[in-house]
C-alpha cells in the first residue's frame, strides 16, 4: 500500500531522552517497508501469467491482491494492542522472516492455493509490521531531526511501484513470475540482516488499548477520514489491480511493454506524493477532493482515449499523480481528527487503507470475469466522483478539526 505521515503524527521520543540518531537503522526501517510494498503489489504486474501458470481466470488471480488487504486490516491493531510492549526489533525481525518465507513459498507453490497461502502471510506481515515500524522514527533520531526520518521511512512506498514493482514486472517477463518471487524473497532476507545488524533495541514506552480505537470511531472527523478513504481506495484498487489486463486487451500493449508504463505511473506516482505532501498542511479537504476527481477523470475517461498508446499514458501519469496524493491525504485526515493519538490514528489509517484494498481488488474482480476491462475502469471511476463529494461535503458543512489539529 501506499502512505505517508504528517508532522503531527509524529512519536514521542523515549521517556530517557533524545535518542542519537541511527540513520542505518532508519533505512532498514525504509527497506523492510519497500519490500512489503512491493510484495503486497506485484501480482498486479504479473496477474496475468500467473492466471495463465494455474489455469485462472483473471478476476480469480485478483484474489492475490484481496488476501494481505484483509489480513492487514486485522493485523494492524491486533498486532498494536497485543506486543505494545515488546520489543519492537524483535517484532521487525520476526515480520521480514516471515514475509521472505511468503515470497518463497509463492516461488515453489504447486497450486494456486498455495499461493494464496503465501498472500496470507503477506498480509499478517504488512498489518504487524506497519503497526511496528511506521512511528519508530522518534525512536531512532532526535526529535529535531524526526520529519526527515520519517520521510525517509515513508519514501519507500512510491519506490516500491516505481523499482519494485517494474522491476518484479521485467524479471518476470524475462525468467518467469516465480524468478520474480525467488528474487523477492532472497531481497527481503538481505533486509533482514540488515535490521538484525544495525536496528538498536526499540522497548515501547506506550500502548494503544482497545476502548481508545472505539472512541476515535465516534468522531465525526474520524468518519469523515474513513468514508472519503473508503471511496477513493475503493476505486483506485477496483481499477488499478486490473490495469495489466486493460493494457493488454484494449490499449494492445506487448506484455514486455507494460513494464515500461507502469514504471511511468509509479514516477508520477512520487511526484504526486511530494505534491500532496506540500499542498495538503494548507488545503487538506481540497487536495484531497482535487486526487479523487482525477482518479475518477483517469479511469472514467481510459475506455475512450486509453485505446491508443499516447492515450493511456497520458491518463496513467495523471492517475499516478493523483493517487500518489491520496496516502498522505488519508493519514492527515486521520491525524487531524485525532491529533492527540497518533499511534492510534496510523492503526485506523492502516486497517481501513487495507480493508478496503481487499475490497476494491474484490469487487473488479467480479466485475471483470463477467464482463470486460473497460467496464471496469467505468464502475471504478464511480466511487471517485462520490469520494471528492464527500471531501466536499466536510467543508461545505462548515466542519472544523479539533483545536489541537490546527
Amino acid at each position: 500500500m501506499s502512505t505517508a505521515t504528517t508532522p503531527r503524527a509524529q512519536p514521542s521520543t523515549p521517556p530517557d531522552g533524545p535518542p542519537r540518531a541511527s540513520w542505518p537503522a532508519v533505512v532498514a526501517v525504509m527497506l523492510g517497508i519497500f519490500s512489503l510494498v512491493t510484495a503486497e503489489i506485484l501480482p498486479i504486474g504479473l496477474l496475468t501469467s500467473i492466471g495463465a501458470s494455474f489455469t485462472v481466470s483473471d478476476g480469480v488471480a485478483g484474489l492475490m491482491m484481496t488476501m494481505p488487504g484483509f489480513l492487514a486490516a486485522i493485523a494492524a491493531p491486533v498486532v498494536t494492542v497485543a506486543t505494545g510492549r515488546v520489543d519492537r526489533r524483535v517484532m521487525l525481525a520476526v515480520f521480514i522472516l516471515l514475509l521472505a518465507l511468503a515470497d518463497f513459498l509463492a516461488a515453489a507453490a504447486t497450486s494456486y492455493w498455495l499461493v494464496l497461502v503465501s498472500r496470507v502471510l503477506v498480509g499478517v506481515t504488512i498489518g504487524g509490521f506497519w503497526s511496528v515500524g511506521a512511528g519508530l522514527a522518534g525512536q531512532l533520531v532526535p526529535a529535531a531531526s524526526v520529519g526527515r526520518a520519517t520521510s525517509v521511512i515513508f519514501s519507500a512506498v512510491p519506490l516500491g511501484s516505481v523499482l519494485g514493482v517494474p522491476l518484479g514486472t521485467f524479471i518476470g517477463d524475462v525468467a518467469g513470475w516465480r524468478t520474480a518471487f525467488l528474487a523477492m524473497g532472497g531481497f527481503t532476507l538481505a533486509v533482514l540482516v540488515l535490521i538484525l545488524a544495525v536496528v538498536p533495541p526499540l522497548l515501547s514506552d506506550r500502548a494503544t488499548r482497545p476502548d481508545v480505537l472505539r472512541g476515535m470511531l465516534r468522531s465525526v472527523d474520524t468518519r469523515y477520514a474513513l468514508l472519503t478513504t473508503f471511496l477513493v481506495v475503493l476505486a483506485h484498487f477496483g481499477t488499478y489491480t486490473y490495469v495489466t489486463p486493460f493494457l493488454e486487451r484494449v490499449t494492445g500493449v506487448a506484455p514486455g511493454l507494460v513494464t515500461v508504463y507502469l514504471l511511468l505511473y509509479g514516477a508520477a506516482g512520487i511526484a504526486g506524493n511530494f505534491l500532496g505532501g506540500a499542498a495538503v498542511g494548507r488545503f487538506p479537504r481540497a487536495t484531497f477532493a482535487v486526487a479523487a476527481c482525477l482518479i475518477a477523470a483517469a479511469t472514467l475517461l481510459l475506455p475512450v482515449l486509453g485505446r491508443s498508446d499516447a492515450g493511456a499514458v497520458a491518463l496513467l501519469v495523471v492517475w499516478g499523480v493523483a493517487y500518489g496524493a491520496v496516502p498522505v491525504c488519508s493519514q492527515t485526515w486521520f491525524a487531524r481528527a485525532s491529533p492527540d493519538r497518533p499511534e492510534a490514528s496510523s492503526v485506523l489509517f492502516t486497517a481501513s487503507f487495507q480493508a478496503t484494498i481487499s475490497l476494491g481488488a474484490l469487487a473488479g474482480g467480479a466485475v471483470l470475469d463477467h464482463s470486460s476491462p473497460a467496464t471496469v475502469m467505468v464502475l471504478g471511476g464511480l466511487p471517485a466522483v462520490l469520494a471528492a463529494l464527500v471531501a466536499g461535503s466536510h467543508r461545505a458543512t462548515r466542519r472544523s478539526w479539533p483545536e489541537s489539529a490546527r
